[in-house]
């Protein structure tokens, strides 16, 4: 069975880091709280791949499931302008929202 790609143990800096990129301010017993959680979840994946289910026919979903999408039907919207004359910002008919993507942490 190959080693599985994540670590056997997460690290309390892990999972500072990942709390970091996600812009979540978390305290010193959050993180501890987390990185005990989350290795008990990698402690119940190791567990699950440790099991020989060579027997067991892979599948998507353990149910059959129906398209539950509605039909597609043209509805009345709000009006564009209305809409974009509440808006704290707006910029050729769209709404201006601050860039997020390239600002370092």
């Amino acid at each position: 069975m190959p080693e599985p790609d994540v670590p056997v143990r997460i690290t309390p800096a892990a999972v500072a880091k990942v709390a970091r990129l996600a812009r979540l301010d978390v305290t010193a017993d959050e993180l501890q709280r987390m990185t005990a959680q989350l290795d008990g979840m990698l402690e119940h994946f190791a567990d699950i791949d440790a099991l020989d289910l060579s027997d067991v026919e892979p599948m998507t979903q353990p149910f059959p499931l129906a398209n539950v999408f509605r039909a597609d039907v043209v509805q009345p919207c709000l009006d564009r302008d209305e809409v974009l004359a509440v808006a704290p910002a707006a910029e050729d008919g769209r709404f201006r929202v601050p860039p997020i993507i390239g600002l370092e942490l």
